[in-house]
């Protein structure tokens, strides 16, 4: 089993990681680590930033993801500015408010996640990306899930009775076998040196 350092204070990604890398451990970012600011150009160069630092602070191996949601009627934005799109201390129904009021309903979506490993023993950096498609839902629907999944419908459910389902109508088994997150950290397990 590997101990990963997770570089997040993300409690929802803290529970998504532990799911997805199942047989491996997934440990919180300690308190008095501090982040560098998101201000890559690219998900990889974010995740890479914020594993580097947690690996550098620890002395662990860490990891650390950077994903958002692109809308192609927008050129791709929201993208690397998905969790501030509506503002710096905006919330996800205040961000997710915004892309529904800009991008025409049945619009191309794309969830894009990069996760960088880091381990600071062995010099190894590996970055992993992860997509999922899928359209812009007209209203919000569903409980589960976080940030953009009330209105993205990804294009690889089958639906349910009542038609296409968004991502926060899936149960968290259906959301991973197909999520942007789940891709790309499966690449990572499949990677990562034993």
């Amino acid at each position: 089993m590997t101990r990963l350092l997770l570089a997040t204070r993300n409690a929802h990604k803290l529970r998504e990681f532990a799911r997805l890398a199942a047989g491996h451990e997934i440990v919180p970012l300690p308190s008095g680590v501090t982040l560098p600011p998101e201000d890559g150009e690219t998900f990889a160069a974010n995740a890479l930033g914020k594993a580097r630092a947690a690996a550098a602070a620890t002395g662990q191996v860490a990891i650390a993801d950077d994903s958002g949601i692109e809308a192609e009627a927008l050129g791709g934005r929201p993208g690397i500015r998905s969790a501030r799109y509506a503002g710096e201390e905006a919330t996800d129904q205040q961000n997710l408010a915004k892309l529904l009021c800009e991008a025409p309903v049945g619009s191309p979506l794309a969830y894009v996640c990069a996760v960088a490993y880091v381990d600071p023993a062995g010099g190894d950096e590996l970055v992993f990306e992860g997509r999922c498609t899928g359209t812009l839902a007209a209203e919000p629907r569903g409980e589960a899930g976080f940030g953009y999944d009330p209105a993205f419908l990804p294009d690889d459910d089958i639906g349910g009775p009542a038609g296409p389902r968004s991502m926060a109508q899936l149960t968290d088994a259906e959301k991973d076998a197909i999520s942007h997150r789940g891709r790309a950290v499966r690449s990572l397990i499949a990677s990562i040196p034993d």
